[in-house]
């Protein structure tokens, strides 16, 4: 009977040392990494900043002047990070930004007008006039 009361005691340790091991290694899984704490980059920053119709302005900005934007992004990051800007900015307040430091985007226009209780593209009602007359 030593010999199974032995080998009992043995399996005995043996579990409880891996259920200390599993115990251990969960706590450390639930602790988080103090270096594995995400960042924002500087566009994730300014595009929480971002009112109407302002991703529209940023997006064709950053697709006709792609390095002059990224320039422009990092300092609006730091701007809004250091809390020097703290209000939102609108399409037409980037668009304005972009335009004072020499920058023209370009943006698509449309004009839209009545016609028989819908909105149509004036292109649209003036073609149909020209078709009528």
């Amino acid at each position: 009977m030593s010999n199974d009361d032995s080998e009992l005691e043995r399996l005995k340790a043996k579990r409880l040392a891996e259920m200390q091991r599993n115990i251990q290694n969960s706590q450390t899984q639930n602790q988080p990494e103090p270096n594995s704490t995400p960042t924002k980059n500087s566009r994730d920053v300014v595009l929480e900043r971002l009112g109407f119709r302002g991703l529209e302005v940023l997006q064709n900005a950053e697709n006709q002047f792609p390095n002059e934007t990224k320039m422009i992004i990092q300092k609006l990051s730091e701007l809004i990070s250091s809390g020097e800007i703290n209000e939102t900015l609108d399409g037409g307040k980037l668009l304005s930004l972009f335009r004072a430091v020499g920058i023209s985007v370009r943006m698509e226009t449309k004009i839209n007008v009545e016609k028989d209780g819908k909105f149509v593209s004036l292109t649209d009602k003036l073609s149909n006039q020209t078709d009528e007359d």
